[in-house]
């Protein structure tokens, strides 16, 4: 237990500095993790269905150009992005629990979107890590997450505000 009061200390001070809608990222040798805090005036029902609705989400986020597939456990989905047009990113849903978090991936590395319940609104994180034995060699090749995090973001927010509202 000694052990993880660093780590948990690290985390807290982490996010007690994190500026909504401004992506951080944390550079190291064999990784790089990408991550963006954000407050979204909607239920986590009504982002959740954003985030899981894989024929929806190229209407509403600007990052991407096309998302296919089931956003169910186990499944594959098929993603393409503005970061990288030409490339199909062929990802696996690892993990997912309704309305408060899903992970999808490859070996690579791993997204996560994580939605807390906060009274009436949605906090709202999403985080990438890339790495592994190889990183170093093709790091500087990889563009950075920062610009399209914040883009991701705002398109969310906006979109599960607007829904909200309407209701």
């Amino acid at each position: 237990m000694k052990c993880l009061t660093p780590l948990i200390l690290l985390m807290t001070t982490i996010s007690a500095h994190a500026q909504p809608g401004k992506a951080s990222t944390v550079r190291k040798s064999f990784s790089r993790e990408t991550t963006i805090v954000q407050t979204i005036n909607a239920d986590p029902s009504i982002v959740w269905s954003l985030l899981t609705n894989a024929s929806d989400f190229a209407r509403w986020n600007s990052t991407i150009i096309s998302l296919q597939g089931n956003i169910e456990t186990g499944e594959k989905i098929r993603l393409k992005s503005t970061l990288d047009p030409q490339r199909t990113f062929k990802l696996k849903i690892k993990v997912l629990v309704p309305e408060r978090k899903l992970i999808w991936g490859d070996a690579m590395g791993s997204r996560t979107f994580t939605l807390e319940k906060k009274g009436i609104t949605t906090h709202f994180t999403m985080s990438e890590k890339i790495g592994g034995l190889m990183f170093p060699l093709f790091a500087n090749k990889i563009p950075s997450f920062d610009q399209s995090f914040e883009q991701f973001t705002t398109d969310l927010k906006k979109e599960a505000e607007t829904i909200s509202q309407s209701k």
